[in-house]
């Protein structure tokens, strides 16, 4: 096999690798497991779309295959003189077939256009149904907060990068932000939608089985634009009210020795200047309230687990996770720091 033919044959592999794992997508971030009505409507327009695209694509290829067979037939004579004149029929049916295509072009595109209409119609008619839960969005570099809105303002409450919502329950969003453009996007459950500075744009979605769904912003926002995640945590009724409830009550009080010591070096360093713990004199809103954050799965924004070693990192000196966020680092002995996670990890 020559080096020329090897590396046609190493290219065609790649490419059928990458066409392969292009294709592979995980259960908690896919447009094409959808389990909400939204991104239902979604996967069957992408579904009707690639679908009509590949017959197209196939009839292109195969019309172009002939097209080299009859050049490569023609060429192999080689005496035989240029058709300056053709035939009168033959440019007929030449004519006809483009007339034919063109035609069977518009009418895809235009099918493509009344689908397109009737599903962008579906993915905001609900939204002026009255909905039992209203979440309040608002994206930062780089991290989502997340504000459950009720009629009863003592039961409003904050939480950050992390959303419970009950199976089977159309959730409104009002999203907003506070800096630049960011792209609100859950694949499992509904389309994107853009959060402008200055605007507030909604948007619903509903989850139809319990289950864990990554959330991603969709809108290049600056340095760690790939690393401003979110969880939508789809459970039952009954569990998220009881989420609900631990949410609303103030942080817990610190019991052991190490826990007041870690709540007092949070509440007389620069930790209060950004952050808010229920309760406490901490009442920032410029980072994510912290009130529960030890009940959290994640932290700096679904970029790591919530682990005693990786709460220290992040603690420590958050820019050698996540370079160009906003939390400096801090300069805390080993014991502070000991104290200040146990504290951290008690609010549950």
């Amino acid at each position: 096999m020559s080096l020329l033919h090897l590396n046609r044959y190493l290219l065609g592999l790649a490419t059928a690798l990458i066409l392969f794992l292009s294709g592979c997508g995980g259960g908690v971030q896919s447009a094409l497991n959808p389990t909400g009505p939204q991104a239902l409507n979604v996967s069957k327009l992408w579904w009707l779309m690639f679908y009509v695209c590949g017959v197209v694509f196939v009839l292109v290829l195969v019309v172009t295959c002939i097209a080299f067979l009859r050049r490569g037939e023609r060429n192999a004579s080689p005496d035989e003189k240029p058709i300056l004149h053709p035939p009168e029929e033959k440019e007929a049916r030449k004519r006809n077939v483009v007339i034919a295509a063109t035609a069977i072009t518009t009418v895809i595109l235009f099918v493509f256009l009344i689908e397109s209409f009737f599903i962008g119609r579906g993915l905001t008619a609900e939204l002026s149904r009255k909905q039992g839960i209203s979440i309040e969005l608002t994206g930062h570099q780089w991290w989502w907060e997340a504000r459950y809105m009720n009629v009863d303002a003592s039961n409003i409450f904050t939480t950050a990068n992390e959303i419970h919502i009950p199976v089977g329950v159309p959730v409104s969003f009002r999203l907003k932000s506070n800096d630049v453009i960011h792209s609100f996007w859950v694949p499992n459950l509904s389309g994107k939608k853009d959060l402008i500075p200055g605007k507030v744009a909604t948007i619903w979605l509903q989850a139809d089985q319990p289950g864990l769904y990554r959330g991603q912003c969709a809108e290049y926002c600056g340095h760690q634009h790939a690393h401003m995640a979110l969880l939508i945590i789809a459970e039952s009724e009954q569990q998220f009210e009881a989420w609900t409830r631990n949410q609303i009550q103030s942080a817990p009080t610190p019991t052991s020795d190490s826990q007041k010591r870690g709540q007092q070096v949070f509440l007389s360093t620069t930790c209060v200047m950004c952050h808010a713990i229920g309760g406490t004199t901490a009442a920032s809103v410029f980072g994510p309230n912290l009130t529960h954050v030890g009940s959290r799965q994640t932290i700096a924004a679904a970029t790591l687990t919530n682990t005693r070693d990786h709460l220290s990192q992040w603690v420590t000196n958050s820019q050698v996770v996540k370079p160009g966020n906003r939390m400096p680092p801090n300069n805390l002995s080993s014991d502070d720091l000991q104290a200040v996670l146990d504290y951290l990890q008690s609010l549950q």
